[in-house]
């Protein structure tokens, strides 16, 4: 029962310490402005307003800045995870020539740092806007692309465990009912690898979500393309930068990836626990 006790207490610091940069954040942006300039460490207000929140969404435009973000993470969850879903199929069900060195790639790809692969990527959408214009520089088809292909092997790595899980006297069964490969494979695995697929999901989201590094590399001229995590550079100033409205920012911000978090919060523990077992 001690022991318990002492587990429980050092969960419930840990949660406390994690917990505390946001509600650093939250108190923040309901301070009122001359409390953040003054630079008042209570941790408490007694005059909560939401004028910074009112700033945040007075910026222009600030409406199709946050469908742009919406569009490409919705994107980008999509096609990333049916892109994994089918390769984990392939790489787990089925015996093929560099099948170990295809999985190994994919591996490395996860490792290399995003930084490093900033300037590259950019002369390569340069390079395929010239062919394709919706997949380059200062079009939205750019972020989608880069954010898929980087979503793509953490994805496939997740769902592999959860496709090997899938006993093969089920697929073999399903054969005998006069089930086809693809039959099998939508009708059958993917709603069995589902808390898998969800679990992916929620990873996309939240690196699509709050990208900020290609935002502002691929998106350069074409300021109507520009996505949220962008808007808070507006609130950066020379002189004396507006906290309240970047904390709001980053406090709308939040809510999305939490009310998504919310919504698939179960399937995503079970999720995580397949993927820990593959």
């Amino acid at each position: 029962m001690l022991r318990g006790l002492r587990v429980n207490t050092v969960g419930l610091l840990i949660a406390l310490a994690v917990a505390f940069p946001l509600y650093w954040m939250v108190l923040s942006a309901l301070k009122p402005r001359t409390a953040l300039e003054a630079g008042d460490p209570t941790p408490f207000t007694l005059s909560p307003t939401l004028d910074s929140f009112r700033r945040v969404l007075l910026v222009e435009d600030f409406g199709r800045y946050l469908l742009n973000s919406a569009t490409v993470a919705a994107a980008v969850v999509v096609f990333s995870t049916l892109c994994a879903f089918l390769a984990a199929v392939a790489l787990t069900r089925y015996r093929f020539r560099s099948r170990v060195t295809l999985l190994v790639m994919v591996l490395i790809a996860q490792m290399v740092p995003v930084e490093a692969l900033t300037i590259p990527l950019f002369f390569l959408m340069r390079g395929i806007g010239q062919t394709v214009p919706q997949l380059g520089l200062n079009h939205l088809g750019s972020l989608m692309l880069v954010h898929t292909a980087f979503a793509i092997p953490l994805a496939i790595w997740m769902l592999r465990g959860f496709v090997a899980a899938v006993p093969r006297e089920l697929e073999e069964a399903a054969r005998l009912d006069g089930a086809g490969s693809l039959t099998f494979v939508w009708r059958v695995l993917f709603p069995l690898v589902a808390p898998g697929v969800v679990a992916t999901s929620i990873f996309s989201f939240i690196m699509t979500w709050n990208d900020f590094l290609f935002a502002t590399t691929f998106i350069i001229s074409a300021q109507e393309k520009q996505t949220l995590p962008v808007v808070l550079l507006s609130f950066f100033r020379p002189d004396q930068n507006d906290w309240g409205a970047i904390m709001a920012g980053s406090v709308l911000m939040t809510v999305p990836v939490l009310v998504f978090f919310l919504f698939v919060q179960r399937r995503l523990a079970s999720g995580l626990g397949g993927a820990v077992k593959g």
